[in-house]
């Protein structure tokens, strides 16, 4: 009887539902422009609160599990307004950290990353005109683009820059997409010397990956690699302890300096993971350093 009651409310709500909508919907006819703008403006603060939700989940597998209904949502959003930089931007960000956080499947990785990248392109071609070539054009034109950019234009262009590394990542076997990491560093760069501090100074966490990806005999530069791992943990007031694990990865164990590599993470084993922003990449920073710590002695 409690289930019949129930269903029978549930009948009544949804026609509640429908009829507002139907008015909803006839008001829009009459008053399409203003409509599309709070609906265009709602779907970007939803998609935004997403974003957080998932930065602030405690919990890999819920976020793991979940992902795909996101990418999903957030795919249908666009579909509807495809050329919102916002919403571009922000499913950028969402299909950019799920796969760096959870795709191990290589053809897998390369389909989301090159949806990431389309949409972060996108983006800043919404924004600037002159860099919708960017992936035809050659270096020097690139950097033309690059320099001319301002300050408000930082957000799309570090989601631009953050999306290509992860597709290079993702194609490092073809040697074609390797040689893009110039354009990488370049539009982190031209970040640093915009605002240094977007993103609590990520930018400075991708330039030092950057300059210590190869060995100092094959052009890297790990003196230059420790400075941003510095600046970025400085920055961000030691509260993203990925830049930890990065830098035990890639500076201190590309100089064969274990006391540096165990110090840092063991730090990163003590902190607190959760802080508002941080919480889901601190538990996966964890999960890291626990799996460094343990590869030490193998390594070194």
């Amino acid at each position: 009887m409690s289930d019949f009651r129930e269903n029978i409310n549930c009948i009544g709500i949804q026609r509640i539902l429908c009829f507002v909508v139907l008015i909803y919907i006839s008001i829009c006819t009459i008053l399409l422009s203003g409509c599309s703008f709070f609906i265009s403006s709602a779907t970007v603060d939803m998609t935004e609160n997403l974003s957080q939700a998932i930065l602030n989940n405690n919990d890999l597998a819920t976020v793991k599990a979940g992902g795909p209904a996101y990418l999903l949502m957030v795919d249908s959003m666009l579909y509807r307004d495809p050329d919102n930089e916002s919403l571009l931007r922000a499913a950028a960000d969402i299909y950019t950290s799920y796969t760096d956080v959870f795709v191990e499947d290589k053809a897998r990785a390369k389909k989301l990353t090159d949806k990431a990248l389309d949409y972060a392109l996108r983006a800043i071609c919404v924004r600037k005109s002159d860099a919708c070539s960017f992936r035809q054009s050659n270096f020097r034109e690139f950097e033309n683009v690059i320099v001319r950019l301002n300050i408000k234009d930082v957000p799309d262009l570090f989601t631009l820059g953050s999306a290509w590394a992860a597709w290079i990542q993702a194609h490092r076997e073809d040697w074609n997409a390797v040689a893009e990491i110039s354009r990488v560093e370049s539009i982190m760069e031209r970040v640093v010397e915009l605002d240094e501090f977007y993103n609590d100074g990520s930018a400075h966490l991708y330039l030092g990956v950057l300059a210590t990806f190869l060995p100092p005999a094959l052009g890297g530069k790990p003196d230059v690699g420790r400075q941003h791992f510095e600046r970025a943990l400085d920055i961000s007031k030691n509260k993203n302890l990925m830049v930890k694990v990065l830098y035990a990865k890639h500076y201190a164990r590309l100089m064969f300096d274990r006391d540096l590599h165990d110090r840092l993470l063991q730090e990163v084993l003590k902190a607190e993971p959760d802080i508002p922003g941080y919480t889901l990449s601190n538990t996966l920073a964890q999960k890291k350093a626990r799996e460094l710590l343990n590869s030490a002695e193998d390594y070194f």
